[in-house]
């Protein structure tokens, strides 16, 4: 069964990091989408079952959407340079 979860809207300032999802019950496969539409980029986090943590820099006005198998952690990080704001959707599925 997949779960598509409500949208998420974000406004890190420069150097702050924020989990926007978690499943510490075991790991979800799930499709992530970030859409920054700051002027400075933003980098997702993800943390996986028996994987390393894996970050993706998006740069400014662009997006980017993964499929990730087993997703523990979904976090966004703001760079140095500056502060940033988008939206982050997770879909989740039991497959």
């Amino acid at each position: 069964m997949a779960i598509l979860l409500p949208q998420q809207y974000f406004s890190l300032a420069a150097g702050v990091g924020k989990s926007y999802y978690e499943n510490l019950a075991g790991g979800i496969n799930a499709a992530v989408t970030v859409q920054n539409d700051s002027a400075f980029p933003v980098d997702l986090v993800l943390t996986r079952v028996n994987a390393p943590v894996v970050t993706y820099s998006i740069p400014a006005f662009n997006s980017l959407t993964l499929s990730v198998n087993l997703l523990l952690v979904a976090a966004l990080l703001a760079t140095p340079a500056g502060p940033v704001f988008g939206y982050i959707s997770i879909a989740t599925s039991d497959f």
